[in-house]
């Protein structure tokens, strides 16, 4: 996507050809800040701390900690060790362990003089690969859009979203946002309700960042407003990612997106979830077997913001010695899902439809 008319993706190989670029998000949306790594622990960090986040995002990130590992030491136990403390950084987005399966793949087996330049052609490609499913998302999302907006006659379909499944959180175009940029670049008059999806403030932060940057309408509201809103009529569809997606359908995504689920199912509303298939976990049964990501206090009674005179500070917003819970994630059961896209189609949110489309998988059951 375009940053003030420049593309950016949200990872790259600087012009030294090793050191690996990201943009801050933590310095986001008050300053648009480029970093770089150069270490497995910096990337390790960088996942921890959410410098970067967002399943693929994350699973790209973890694929040149890998690169950045073999670089200062290419043995099979700094591979391993590297791996090890790549996974540990976060719980619940199934593209981490899915990106360093395949670099270990890729490297495993070669000479130790060889891994380095086979590693970042893997890494890559996973970020090309990324792209391209994410293009195809929007693909298929926009076939959605269209039909849902000829109901409109004119009048600018009213989508809702949680969270930041957008540019942000992939490598470029976004999986929830990747139909709404092609929709915009089509023509279709859309608006966007952007959840600002506490704690961290995401939507608020990031999303209304991004569709700020690609000149879409849009308006934030406060994440209990929702159901409200669908209640009006104002929203005519719900789009959101995924972090990890069980085999039956259910999905694992920011806190928050299961009650905008069971709003947009009181409602008739159609509620869809947008997903790359390294984002599918085919290990489990259902979605409460998806670990679940508690993160700390402080996300939940601090929030940093800039003041008048445009100065970022963080501040205390609850009641001093109060404990504060901060699970990351919640699960939305595939019977609250209308339907998931992905890069191959749309399906219904279940084995038989996943399958459907990832019928190489049937083997693997």
């Amino acid at each position: 996507m375009k940053i003030d008319g420049k593309h950016f993706r949200t990872i790259w190989v600087d012009d030294d050809g090793w050191t690996v670029g990201i943009i801050d998000q933590t310095k986001l949306p008050h300053a648009f800040e480029t970093r770089g790594l150069k270490s497995a622990s910096d990337a390790a960090y960088a996942i921890k701390e959410m410098l970067v986040r967002g399943a693929p995002l994350i699973g790209a990130t973890a694929a040149y900690g890998i690169c950045l590992a073999l670089r200062e030491d290419a043995s099979d136990e700094n591979l391993e060790a590297a791996s090890n403390m790549l996974l540990a950084t976060r719980p619940t987005a199934v593209n981490l362990r899915w990106a360093i399966d395949e670099m270990l793949h890729t490297v495993r087996n070669l000479p130790r003089k060889k891994r380095v330049i086979a590693a970042y052609a893997r890494a890559a490609e996973i970020c090309d690969e990324d792209v391209e499913m994410c293009r195809m998302i929007g693909v298929h999302g926009l076939k959605l859009i269209k039909e849902l907006a000829r109901s409109k006659k004119g009048k600018p379909l009213n989508v809702l979203t949680h969270c930041n499944a957008g540019w942000l959180a992939t490598v470029d175009w976004g999986t929830a946002t990747s139909p709404l940029y092609q929709a915009h670049e089509a023509g279709i008059p859309i608006h966007v309700w952007v959840d600002e999806t506490r704690p961290r403030n995401q939507g608020a932060a990031l999303t209304a960042y991004e569709l700020g940057h690609e000149e879409i309408p849009h308006t934030i509201i406060a994440d209990n407003a929702g159901g409200h809103l669908m209640q009006r009529g104002e929203v005519d569809l719900v789009i959101t990612g995924t972090d990890r997606t069980a085999a039956n359908g259910d999905v694992a995504n920011k806190i928050g997106t299961y009650l905008k689920a069971l709003a947009a199912a009181d409602n008739e509303i159609p509620f869809y979830v947008a997903l790359p298939h390294t984002t599918i976990d085919w290990t489990l049964q259902n979605g409460f077997e998806i670990p679940i990501e508690e993160r700390g206090a402080e996300e939940v009674t601090q929030m940093t913001g800039r003041t008048s005179e445009g100065e970022v500070i963080t501040v205390d917003i609850a009641a001093p010695g109060s404990a504060a819970a901060n699970p990351a994630f919640d699960v939305s059961p595939a019977r609250l899902v209308t339907g998931l896209i992905t890069e191959r189609g749309l399906c219904e949110a279940s084995l038989d439809g996943l399958l459907g489309l990832y019928p190489e998988m049937i083997d693997d059951e």
